[in-house]
């Protein structure tokens, strides 16, 4: 927690010691809080920051209040008397005196954006909105050193008080180079800090002669009035703004310093005056500049009015003032970039600006006798420098005395809450907040107070509400350097929302069900974010992601990352596993750990002891009964093993004795599933029969270790670099498929599905198929995406599942008729074009059956699901169940309305390329041992007509729009466009008969809504 005072304490001042720079003690430093009694008094010495010259009495100071002393001033002659500057003038400064009767380089630069009409020093507000208070705070004011051309090593010297050291540099720079115009302006104003007038005026004026700069007329501007030349000072101001072209400082730093200046020769009330009508021509706008000069020379002011004896006027001007400078130094203004400038030119201490108002506060006090406020002031001093200094049971009770002086303080009451926050005493710092509330109910400060307290104390609740209502009072501030603070917060519906996105891109990835280790509940994806939206990490995530000026979508995403990571189970299946209803809206902990209860149970107390929320096992996280989250699941689970945190490996049949080799001989490493299960994850650990760990290997990932993987390699048959870092895909298929070869899986068609994942490919999973058509499947897309057809001899020898069946396929079509419609429809396809979206319309290619019959089939659900009865020419019948309510019809009973069953249309799938150039081509494999070298008689091709290459390509693909395929119900609209119909699972549709060529030439593209 930080301390009153650090730079991001958002509603304390800054507490800081004055510096030895720019103080000196009689006799001995006086600590925080000590009155002149206690053994001396505080005394600005000259050229040091704070000083203030004295060389007008009081009285003297008030005689002048009547009307301006400055008369000779050519601001003060162009506000009252217009003055004419000569012809040749505004000709060097390539100013168009038709442009004004009354020329003012302020006028001038603060017109230039609006086309160059002149405006007046009152009522240019235009770059000022708070729409544009961002842009004048940034680039601008961090680039003003640039832009002045002030040196860093002298900036920095200055800025810590080494003045002598700053010469030194700047003359052994001009000793090396006495024409470099920079160097000599930044001397000028070192020897003007030193109060080396005729020097500094020196130095300005070589500046100037060798090149005309910025700098060079500000620092000539500052000797000149430190020789009270003001009149030649004033026209040096000026000049400064028509240095160069378009200057892009400030123009209303330029006047500020120039104001800064003319106070410090003595010139008070116009100072004051400038600076109060350069804040009035801001008003409703950016007025942190005037804000902070006036305040600094407001307790100048205050100094003097001191050190002549009026302590009255000096404590009414300090507790005018002390409020403004509280405010400012609590939205952290004193430390912009813009303000360091006051720092080098005129050695201001901003930093000690609220203390050393205090402290003076509290001195005068006690001289005109009023002891109580003088106490509760240096109290509050003492109070302050306690909590600077990490001494926040010392600040504690200093606040809570001088609160006992004035309990209405709200001031007191946010340093006593922010103690106290430090202290991470929450409920006591959740009093002083209300109190801060009660006492200043237009203030954010209470409410972020209030939130602090409660969010320490994980009351996240009651602490957003207090969060809401302080971005409420920030947005509704009528000061603009509030409001301002506004743009440091992002909204909670803002984070919210991001989190919610992160969450859905995060979990997309993720299985659909989840155990939560913690409490022993499976989870769905809404559980899954109600749980998660009810833990501390979201809490913490709300509220850190809102104290910023931007959303930290990286934080939020690392943060989703964390909370959601999972551990993937691979096991064999065993008998009577415990399945999605065995456990479902129950705490598997309390289940009888009787069989393979046990297993699960001790699989998700693994994971939790690992530090890991969610776990996964395939035997009850999901829904074997609903086809559309089976088809997802095993088209994701090689994704989800990829993206798990760790993936637990048991080995049922392995005893706690085993020697290296009982990996190898296990029957997990028999299983088809298995070899996606090792080969996804990132990080694998391997347990035996007793839930300890494979060959007492205690390292964090197994896949490091080289003896496991070794043993791997030998009895898989897989390079161990795969094995450690594999990655899909349709490289060396053939050499993948092998790896498959002699696994074997309780259904047949998993010997394919068990592929998807390794090749990456999606395709329908139409359980009840044999494994013969799903392997057909997966071995047509892999040829079809990769041109690999070392893919149809990937068993090595003539078998059921291999290119044997495909070949029959295509030769049990040869006859003249099927071969010359082949080719047409080849021909008609070769020639479409792809898929692409236009005007809203997706035009997409493909093989269209028209529907001849459609008729709805009693059942359950009817009033939300309809299951209709499809029959379509060329197709197997089929059953569809959408939400929507379609027109029922059939040859007896027809429709207008049109219907299609359509087979969308890919490229790739006209078959393998033309491998001519490289000799070999699909029916004249060089393999031996292929069957794809004979005709079903044995004999080597001997009946292939002339042209059998194109013929072929044309018969491979009637084989493969033979095979079931992924369709989609269209319905045409009035307006000749179709509508897809909704359906709740993918549409498997096959042909009836692939022979039947002609069922299949409706070749057409179509516009689909």
């Amino acid at each position: 927690m930080l301390g009153p005072g650090s730079p991001e304490d958002h509603t304390s001042p800054p507490i800081i010691s004055p510096s030895p720079s720019c103080m000196e003690y009689v006799d001995h430093p006086i600590p925080i809080g000590v009155t002149p009694s206690g053994g001396g008094q505080i005394i600005i010495v000259p050229g040091t920051p704070g000083h203030v010259s004295r060389s007008r009495s009081r009285s003297s100071h008030r005689r002048y209040r009547g009307r301006s002393p400055f008369y000779d001033d050519p601001y003060y002659r162009r506000r009252h008397h217009r003055r004419s500057y000569s012809p040749e003038y505004y000709s060097r400064h390539g100013y168009d005196r038709r442009q004004s009767r009354s020329y003012s380089p302020e006028r001038h630069y603060r017109s230039h954006d609006d086309n160059n009409e002149p405006t007046s020093d009152n009522d240019s507000k235009s770059n000022h909105s708070p729409e544009n208070n961002e842009a004048s705070g940034s680039d601008d004011q961090q680039s003003l050193f640039d832009v002045l051309a002030i040196n860093p090593t002298v900036h920095n010297a200055i800025i810590a008080g080494d003045l002598h050291a700053a010469e030194d540099l700047l003359t052994q720079g001009i000793d090396a180079d006495d024409y470099n115009h920079e160097l000599y302006a930044n001397r000028s104003v070192v020897r003007a800090r030193n109060s080396e007038w005729d020097s500094a005026l020196q130095d300005a004026v070589k500046s100037i002669a060798i090149q005309p700069s910025s700098l060079g007329y500000i620092s000539k501007g500052i000797a000149l009035c430190g020789n009270e030349q003001l009149w030649d000072a004033m026209e040096a101001f000026d000049l400064s703004f028509v240095s160069r072209d378009r200057d892009p400082i400030s123009v209303d730093v330029l006047l500020s310093i120039k104001a800064v200046a003319l106070f410090n020769a003595n010139r008070h009330d116009e100072a004051m005056r400038r600076v109060q009508d350069l804040a009035a021509a801001y008003q409703h706008s950016d007025t942190l500049l005037c804000s902070v000069v006036n305040s600094y020379l407001s307790v100048q002011l205050a100094i003097i009015a001191f050190e002549d004896g009026w302590y009255s006027e000096a404590a009414d001007q300090l507790n005018d003032i002390i409020p403004s400078i509280t405010n400012l130094c609590s939205l952290r203004t004193l430390f912009e970039p813009r303000l360091k400038i006051f720092m080098v030119l005129f050695g201001w201490d901003l930093d000690s600006l609220w203390q050393n108002a205090n402290q003076r506060r509290c001195d005068a006090l006690l001289h005109v006798d009023q002891v109580v406020e003088a106490k509760d002031s240096n109290l509050r001093l003492k109070g302050d420098a306690a909590a600077t200094a990490g001494n926040y049971e010392t600040a504690i009770e200093l606040y809570s005395t001088a609160i006992a002086l004035d309990p209405s303080c709200h001031s007191l009451f946010t340093h006593h809450s922010r103690a106290k926050l430090a202290q991470n005493l929450y409920s006591e710092a959740l009093q002083d907040a209300e109190m801060v509330v009660e006492l200043n109910p237009s203030s954010y400060v209470g409410y972020e107070l209030k939130y602090a307290a409660l969010h320490g104390a994980q009351h996240y609740d009651e602490a957003a509400k207090a969060f809401k209502i302080m971005l409420l009072k920030l947005d509704n501030s009528p000061d603009a350097q509030i409001w301002n603070l506004r743009q440091h917060y992002v909204s909670l519906s803002e984070v919210e929302d991001a989190v919610q996105r992160a969450v859905d891109a995060h979990l997309e990835n993720a299985p659909l069900r989840l155990l939560n280790t913690f409490t022993g509940r499976l989870c769905d994806r809404q559980a899954l974010m109600h749980t998660f939206k009810a833990s501390t990490e979201y809490k913490e995530l709300l509220f850190s992601s809102m104290k910023h000026p931007h959303l930290q979508t990286e934080l939020v995403d690392e943060a989703v990352k964390m909370y959601f990571p999972w551990v993937m189970l691979s096991h064999r299946w065993e008998s009577k596993e415990p399945l999605l209803h065995d456990i479902h809206e129950k705490i598997v902990y309390d289940l009888d750990p009787v069989g393979t209860m046990t297993k699960l149970q001790t699989f998700c107390k693994i994971s939790r002891d690992a530090g890991h929320r969610w776990a996964w096992s395939d035997t009850c996280c999901i829904d074997q009964t609903n086809n559309v989250e089976l088809q997802r699941s095993v088209n994701s689970m090689f994704v989800w093993y990829r993206q798990s945190a760790l993936t637990i490996v048991y080995l049922s049949d392995v005893p706690p004795s085993a020697k290296s080799g009982a990996l190898a001989n296990s029957a997990w490493n028999t299983r088809g599933w298995t070899v996606q299960e090792f080969l996804a994850p990132n990080v694998v650990l391997f347990y035996q029969k007793d839930w300890t760990l494979y060959l007492k290997n205690h390292s964090l990932n197994h896949k490091e270790s080289t003896s496991i993987m070794q043993e791997l390699e030998d009895s898989t048959g897989i390079d161990a670099r795969a094995l450690v870092a594999f990655r899909p895909g349709m490289t060396n298929a053939r050499e993948k498929l092998q790896w498959a070869s002699t696994r074997v899986t309780t259904l047949q068609e998993d010997v394919a599905y068990s592929l998807f994942g390794i090749f990456g490919v999606h395709l329908p999973v139409i359980y009840g198929e044999t494994k013969q058509n799903a392997l057909g499947r997966l071995l047509q897309e892999i040829i079809a995406q990769s041109g690999d057809i070392t893919a149809l001899d990937w068993v090595g020898k003539s078998s059921q599942f291999n290119s044997y069946r495909i070949q029959t396929s295509v030769l049990s079509l040869r006859n003249a008729d099927i071969v010359d419609l082949a080719s047409t429809l080849y021909a008609q396809l070769d020639s479409m074009n792809t898929p692409r979206f236009a005007n809203r319309r997706l035009r997409l290619p493909c093989v269209a059956f028209s529907v001849t019959e459609l008729r709805r089939r009693r059942g359950q659900d009817q009033e939300k699901f309809f299951t209709y009865e499809v029959k379509a020419d060329g197709l197997d019948d089929l059953l569809i169940t959408t939400e929507d309510k379609l027109i029922r019809f059939s040859p007896a009973r027809p429709t207008l309305q049109t219907f299609l069953i359509i087979r969308p249309w890919k490229r790739h799938d006209l078959g393998l390329p033309d491998f001519a150039d490289d000799a070999q081509n699909v029916d004249n494999w060089s393999e031996p041992e292929s069957p794809l070298d004979r005709s079903p008689d044995g004999y080597p091709g001997e009946n292939e007509p002339v042209g059998s290459e194109s013929h072929s390509r044309a018969l491979r693909l009637i084989v493969r729009l033979g095979q079931p395929f992924g369709a989609l119900l269209l319905a045409q609209q009035r307006s000749g466009e179709y509508k897809r119909i909704a359906s709740d699972h993918n549409v498997v549709a096959r042909i009836k008969d692939t022979t039947s060529v002609h069922d299949m030439m409706d070749v057409r593209t179509l516009e689909i809504l």
